[in-house]
């Protein structure tokens, strides 16, 4: 068993120096990358401002061209270093990034109005509401297009990181699951430590991953496998003082991080707060709040977007529309739908079915491919063959927009229910009451009709506790992707 052992974490350290091994610098070289693009979206936005001649006088010092726009791109530089916005660590995943990038811009805004209030100068104005926002704007662009390359290398096995899963042998397989399905966080699971230090049946590993050893050789594993992530699962007998002995013991490699599932539904963000009572760190939980500037700032964007993208896409609706007419029947299937607070309201779509879809429905429920109480068919008969072709490409939710413009549902959201399914609903899935339904959401990116009836309630779920406008904002740019990639569209 000792020298299976040796071979295993010999070949999860070979895994780990391809996937993702510090000596290789593609996170130092996506962090130069970062900062590159960002110093080019600061310098276009300061040529641009300059070139209009924009914010040169201030008074009592008289013509200060090209001192304002200096300071506005000095201002938004230090204010990206002090909300830490290339941090390796939030650099190709998550919201956090944007999050930072937009507090960055709106202190470095702010500070720049400040001045010019102090001074009584209208100088800034242009700069403040125009020019450094295009900055914010272009660098946000800049390092999505980073980002979506990073995606491609990931999916290609390149730039991931060796994780060593530490948990019961199901709490391991959950995440060697979760990490081979999302590629894009870029978690590589490529040894396992279990209380035994085997597998089911003594088995030497868990879905093609080497288990390298038990709970008390963590530190050794981490440090002779090159590990860069050690993740620690809910396990009987892991206590406190365990892991604080193994975040001291991984102290001494630079490159290890410790992540540490902390058994609170997904729950992460502002609403956890270390809470300490008596030198105890507790982790405090605070409601979900849906007021405030920022909740009022996505019904803005809501109603304002969905206009827009109407004016936008009216040629293709006209197009669709015709295109339906055509096939025979109404242009337009309504369908009630629950939406927030449990009202309910006339969701619009373009009709992918026949006629008569409705009443051929019980003949065709024994069928049904979908999950608890969601009904669908891969090959459903009903469908037309426009249908077919809109479905692919969710072409027959566009009408859903006249449904956001009226305020019955968000760009963003869960998966608007039918009643029949809220019927059914325990308490946990209630919970996607409490927003509005979107017209896209994280089941939308994350698999849409092939996901589970488990994990789309996980989802919306996670959308509900974790909401906030960066988190929309990446959803609604990974839209376009889902949408063209197709998976689960029937």
């Amino acid at each position: 068993m000792a020298a299976t052992s040796s071979s295993a974490r010999a070949a999860s350290a070979r895994v780990a120096g391809r996937a993702g091994d510090p000596i290789s610098g593609w996170e130092s070289r996506y962090r130069a990358a970062a900062v590159v693009t960002d110093f080019i979206a600061i310098t276009i936005a300061v040529l641009v401002g300059l070139a209009l001649g924009l914010g040169t006088h201030v008074p009592e010092f008289g013509d200060v061209s090209p001192s304002v726009g200096i300071v506005a791109g000095s201002l938004m530089v230090c204010a990206l270093i002090a909300t830490r916005a290339w941090d390796p660590r939030i650099l190709g995943h998550g919201a956090e990034e944007f999050s930072r990038l937009i507090r960055a811009v709106v202190t470095s805004a702010v500070t720049l109005g400040l001045l010019g209030l102090a001074l009584e100068a209208t100088a800034p104005r242009p700069w403040v509401f125009g020019l450094m926002p295009m900055a914010g704007a272009l660098a946000a662009g800049g390092r999505l297009v980073l980002r979506l390359r990073l995606y491609r290398m990931r999916k290609q096995g390149r730039c991931t990181l060796p994780v060593l899963a530490v948990g019961t042998i199901e709490a391991a397989t959950d995440l060697i699951i979760r990490t081979r399905r999302d590629t894009n966080r870029g978690w590589t699971v490529t040894g396992v430590c279990t209380p035994t230090g085997a597998a089911h049946h003594g088995a030497e590993d868990i879905l093609g991953v080497p288990v390298v050893g038990d709970l008390d050789g963590v530190a050794d594993a981490a440090r002779e496998g090159g590990h860069r992530v050690v993740a620690v699962c809910p396990t009987p007998g892991w206590t406190p003082r365990r892991l604080h002995q193994l975040a001291w013991n991984l102290e001494d490699m630079a490159a290890a991080e410790l992540v540490v599932d902390p058994g609170l539904m997904e729950v992460a963000g502002p609403r956890l707060h270390v809470d300490p009572v008596d030198g105890l760190p507790l982790l405090r939980l605070t409601r979900p709040t849906f007021a405030g500037v920022s909740w009022v700032t996505k019904h803005v964007v809501d109603r304002l977007g969905s206009a827009l993208l109407l004016i936008i896409v009216a040629p293709l609706l006209l197009a669709i529309a015709i295109a339906v007419k055509l096939d025979g029947g109404p242009v337009l299937f309504r369908q009630t739908r629950v939406g927030r607070h449990g009202r309910r309201f006339s969701m619009l779509k373009f009709r992918t079915m026949v006629v008569d879809a409705e009443q051929r429905l019980g003949e065709l429920r024994p069928d049904n491919d979908g999950a608890g109480p969601l009904f669908k068919l891969k090959h459903d008969p009903r469908v037309t063959r426009v249908g077919a072709v809109m479905r692919r490409y969710s072409l027959d939710e566009l009408p859903q927009l006249v449904n956001v413009l009226m305020g019955s549902m968000s760009l963003v959201g869960p998966r608007p229910p039918l009643p029949r399914e809220v019927a059914t609903y325990g308490r946990d899935a209630q919970r996607k009451l409490l927003v509005k339904p979107g017209l896209t959401g994280l089941w939308q990116i994350s698999g849409r009709s092939d996901l589970s009836w488990e994990e789309s309630v996980r989802l919306d779920l996670r959308y509900v506790e974790n909401w906030n406008l960066a988190l929309d904002a990446l959803i609604l740019w990974r839209t376009f992707g889902a949408v063209a990639g197709t998976r689960g569209a029937y």
